[in-house]
């Protein structure tokens, strides 16, 4: 797809707010707005691989029926006549859910999704399931089954994943928004990779009732768009707690986009310090958003934290464990239908001792208590890049290769599955671009249930940082043309 396509005075290109102000008015309808959509879906999707299946039909049918409602004066809310996508690991009732995969076979979904219901009540239309990371599982966008999904920015690179779809059909325009599902950075790593704003949550904020897990300790829905308001605007149609998903928490849902200008006053930032290995440019890119983060919030502390390497192995052992135990039986009976990535990083957790399990079980509260009264006592919130190294092409990070799956998986999330461990709400949002064009990723580490200020803080900081996406993206595209 060319980037030429990708002109800021698109539709597709508009906010979720803007646009559905021209919904509301009728300058454009839903039917239209959703054709528009498709039709990019089809231009794209040659290069970026993003979609399991365009679900045209089913996404215009939805779409005739919203502008029969609005005719109606019936207004479901912001995202009335949206077009959205989503990773293929929620289940939609009357439909195969793939999970990238071989294995799960092709029986229709008895039920949708808690997350997706919420999305359709509010209005939004769904074109159709994204392409993922085989089982959830793995950081690349690699999979052998349904194609590699590209980087929406230069498809010789990858896309990130396990959400791999939502990143690549974000970036490229396709659609306003996705929800994705993030274990150890499944959503932060696509956003950071395709330069847009990924939200993992507070463990127990959205519900997970329909959605495929990898391992239930860690997993989390939430939102990939390209701003912080259309994240805001996401999240706060699925956020609440669900009787279908036990481990959903009845914290009081806040208005997320009301507070989006306001939350952030007075937060106290500090930046993770002391961690090792950054390639020069990502450090490069952190320091200049520190210093427009010390422009809009004053001083910003560096801390350090012990607990960072004992998260990731916690974290570890949960994926390897959990995982193994949904997939026991199946790598057994089907092991020939796994891809050998997933095989290799699943099979272990067979192995892990009981006691290991336990113990990261058991230590997590202990852990999760001394980094707040420790490392975040004085800090609403604590930032650090998304990924330590620029995006890599996907010959660099190619999982499929023997022996080679494990190094790039901890070359790429050293810095995300901590936190998820931790169960602590990140959002991974742009923090400038590389030598070779591409977007780099800052992650922003909240309190419990502190979305709404890391919300308000990426809008403040996409906004002073004078973030364009369209710019850079023909500015990579130019860089990649010179370099051939």
């Amino acid at each position: 797809m060319s980037l030429a396509l990708l002109k800021p005075t698109d539709p597709l290109e508009q906010s979720i707010a803007l646009i559905g102000a021209a919904l509301r008015r009728g300058d454009l309808s839903a039917v239209q707005l959703t054709e528009r959509a498709l039709a990019r879906a089809q231009q794209a999707e040659p290069e970026i691989n993003a979609f399991i299946e365009i679900q045209a039909d089913r996404a215009l049918e939805h779409a005739f029926v919203l502008d029969r409602e609005a005719a109606q004066g019936c207004w479901r809310g912001p995202l009335h006549g949206i077009p959205l996508a989503h990773k293929d690991c929620f289940e939609r009732q009357g439909l195969p859910t793939t999970v990238g995969s071989k294995v799960t076979g092709n029986a229709p979904g008895t039920r949708t999704a808690t997350a997706l219901s919420l999305l359709e009540r509010a209005g939004a239309i769904d074109l159709g399931p994204l392409n993922m990371n085989e089982m959830v599982a793995g950081p690349t966008g690699q999979n052998p089954h349904f194609g590699d999904c590209r980087n929406s920015w230069d498809s010789d690179r990858i896309s990130g994943g396990s959400s791999s779809g939502s990143g690549a059909a974000v970036g490229a325009g396709v659609v306003y928004g996705s929800l994705g599902s993030d274990t150890g950075g499944s959503i932060r790593l696509p956003a950071s990779m395709n330069g847009l704003f990924g939200l993992k949550p507070t463990y127990g904020r959205v519900s997970r009732a329909g959605c495929f897990p990898r391992a239930f300790s860690l997993d989390c829905v939430g939102p990939i768009t390209r701003s912080a308001q259309d994240c805001a605007f996401l999240l706060q149609a699925v956020a609440g707690v669900d009787a279908q998903d036990t481990s959903s928490l009845a914290a009081p849902v806040p208005d997320y986009v009301g507070l989006l200008e306001s939350a952030a006053h007075g937060s106290r930032i500090g930046v993770l310090s002391g961690i090792t290995g950054y390639h020069p440019e990502i450090e490069q890119g952190l320091e200049q958003l520190i210093k427009t983060a010390t422009v809009c919030f004053g001083q910003i502390g560096r801390v350090t934290s012990n607990e960072i390497e004992m998260c990731y192995a916690m974290a570890d052992v949960f994926s390897k464990v959990e995982a193994a135990t949904l997939h026991g039986d199946w790598m057994r009976e089907r092991g020939n239908l796994y891809s050998q990535a997933v095989f290799s990083r699943t099979e272990p957790g067979l192995h892990v001792p009981a006691v290991r399990y336990l113990e990261a079980l058991q230590m997590r509260a202990k852990i999760l208590n001394d980094f707040m009264n420790g490392v975040m006592k004085d800090l609403d919130v604590l930032i650090c890049p998304t990924t330590p190294i620029p995006v890599p092409t996907r010959e660099e990070a190619d999982v499929e290769s023997p022996g080679r799956v494990f190094g790039v998986v901890a070359a790429l999330t050293p810095l995300a599955r901590p936190f998820s461990y931790l169960g602590l709400p990140a959002l991974s949002m742009p923090m400038g671009c590389d030598s070779q064009g591409m977007p780099m990723g800052l992650q922003l580490i909240g309190r419990p249930f502190g979305e709404a200020r890391l919300l308000s803080i990426a809008h403040r900081l996409e906004i002073e940082s004078g973030w364009n996406r369209l710019s850079n993206m023909h500015e990579a595209q130019r860089i990649k043309g010179s370099v051939k």
